[in-house]
């Protein structure tokens, strides 16, 4: 295509985001699930020109900033906390599901090479970040469970990529060595955390020492990829390295970045992220086309590729269950040894976290990886597509409704201070630093009625935190009066702006007031 074509097919996808992110969320669809469903109808539509997605951009393009906005956000204490949880998830069910998948594979091919067989297993078994993320958005989880998909998800594709990369080797060359294999594993995993935390180093030096907020704002951005394509660089793991980086940023933004920063770059980077992760899935489905014209069309893949495809399918699901239940079950004999610390999910929370298996842009890209020479290539190409959109659309559609239906319980203790305590907390060191601020040398008061308001707000918290459901009920009719008078005001600055009587200057600037205790009432408002 022209790169003018290229540019317009660009913006017609966007403009195709906006819609069926709408129609999705009217219908009451995971967003990710019509995304990928769009996508795949419109690779059908006559006239549009066939859309090839480059695996290695793919990866470089889409992987790094989805990862870091996962690990900006995790909670790093219960990352911490739940960490064997989440390695038992992001390597030993990966690992687990590569060898079932592998074994099930040769059953029903044969003629596959062994080697070709795992390495399917490799390309389907990880259960994929932006994929997790995208369905699991409005959905409440218990603590446990979040905290075990979320650091699962930013995990386990450097399990994933790793096996496939020596399946594909012993595939080609005919050798295998497991000693290798796990010496190379530690050492890219070991490495990718080293990079990450240099990555991070240079980071908190570069903000230090920017004054610019929008540079600031740029450097943010740019480091999920510095950290990404220098792992790879130094030929070790750039998904760790990303994580890592991720995890770095999101402890340390809280003391290194002013809030100005913080607000705007948030706004811009949910706002890339959100357009990244709509291209990932409505790409995905279309490149369904050319997949399915490289295989001779869905007539052949129905007559020679049916049942290895399907059985995949079933063997991906059955096995990360099998791997779950099976792992609580060790948990739940453990305790009943006496083993205080094992503490096993429970049904319900096991029934759910087996089902969150989505797959996705990581299984697709590493697909279209495979050299061509590979055996069976055209056969692991297909089960990839078929193992994404049973994943997203089937499970992704009803992850919602089993939740609903399992009520998984919270089983987790709360943190030590609710949200209300822990904003008495805050009024109170603040009234403590205007008193300590407020008086003159000689003990003369100089700002009493900065003084009174700090400490009428403090009281006002305080009884907030003593009963914080009971006090809600009647502050947010106050909130409420509060944005009618902003609203009024607004009119107001508008109308006089109409008229003549301002600069933009001035018109901007009281929008931004306005903008700011508006955005402000709303948060302390909805909680």
């Amino acid at each position: 295509m022209h790169p003018v074509e290229t540019f317009e097919l660009i913006l017609t996808l966007l403009a195709v985001v906006v819609a069926l992110h709408w129609a999705a969320q009217r219908i009451g669809l995971p967003p990710a699930t019509a995304l990928l469903v769009g996508g795949g109808l419109l690779a059908f539509v006559p006239g549009l020109p066939p859309v090839t997605l480059d695996p290695e951009l793919a990866l470089v393009l889409f992987l790094p900033p989805l990862l870091m906005d996962g690990a900006y956000y995790t909670a790093l204490g219960r990352f911490r906390q739940h960490l064997p949880g989440i390695l038992s998830l992001a390597v030993g069910a990966v690992m687990f599901t590569t060898l079932v998948v592998g074994l099930v594979v040769h059953w029903l091919v044969p003629s596959l090479p062994w080697a070709a067989c795992f390495a399917l297993g490799a390309i389907v078994s990880p259960p994929d970040a932006v994929s997790a993320r995208a369905v699991l958005q409005g959905v409440t989880l218990p603590r446990r469970l979040s905290a075990l998909l979320e650091g699962e998800s930013l995990l386990n594709d450097a399990t994933g990529l790793v096996l496939f990369r020596f399946a594909v080797a012993a595939t080609l060359s005919g050798v295998f060595s497991a000693g290798a294999a796990i010496s190379s594993f530690l050492v890219l995993a070991l490495g990718g955390v080293v990079a990450g935390l240099l990555v991070s180093g240079v980071w908190m030096l570069a903000v230090r020492r920017l004054n610019d907020q929008t540079l600031i704002i740029l450097a943010n951005t740019l480091m999920c990829w510095v950290a990404y394509i220098a792992g790879e660089a130094a030929h070790v793991s750039g998904v760790i390295a990303t994580v890592v980086a991720g995890l770095v940023l999101g402890w340390y933004q809280h003391i290194l970045l002013p809030a100005q920063v913080r607000l705007r770059g948030g706004a811009f980077w949910q706002t890339l992220v959100f357009v990244l992760e709509a291209l990932v899935f409505i790409l995905v489905g279309f490149t369904l086309r050319g997949v399915l014209d490289r295989v001779g069309g869905i007539a052949a893949v129905s007559t020679t590729m049916a049942i290895p495809v399907l059985g995949v399918v079933l063997v991906v699901t059955v096995a990360r269950f099998v791997w779950i239940f099976g792992s609580d079950g060790l948990l739940a004999a453990l305790r009943g040894l006496g083993w205080k610390r094992a503490r096993p999910l429970g049904m319900r929370q096991a029934t759910v976290l087996g089902w969150a298996g989505m797959r996705g842009v990581v299984t697709l890209a590493v697909a279209l990886t495979l050299p061509e020479s590979m055996p069976g290539r055209d056969l692991m190409l297909v089960t990839a597509f078929a193992v994404i959109f049973a994943t997203v659309v089937i499970q992704g559609a009803s992850l919602g409704w089993l939740i609903r239906w399992v009520s998984p319980v919270d089983e987790d203790p709360p943190a030590k201070m609710s949200m209300a305590a822990s904003e008495a907390a805050i009024a109170r060191a603040r009234t403590e630093a205007v008193e300590a601020h407020a008086y003159a040398p000689d003990g003369t008061l100089l700002h009493p009625k900065l003084l009174e308001e700090y400490r009428k707000r403090l009281e006002i918290i305080q009884r907030y935190a003593a009963d914080a459901d009971s006090f809600m009920a009647g502050i947010r009719t106050h909130f409420d009066v509060v944005l009618i008078g902003l609203a009024a005001g607004r009119a107001e600055l508008i109308r006089i702006h109409r008229a003549g009587l301002i600069e933009d200057e001035v018109l901007h600037n009281l929008e931004r007031d306005l903008d700011v205790e508006e955005l402000g009432i709303i948060l302390q408002r909805d909680g």
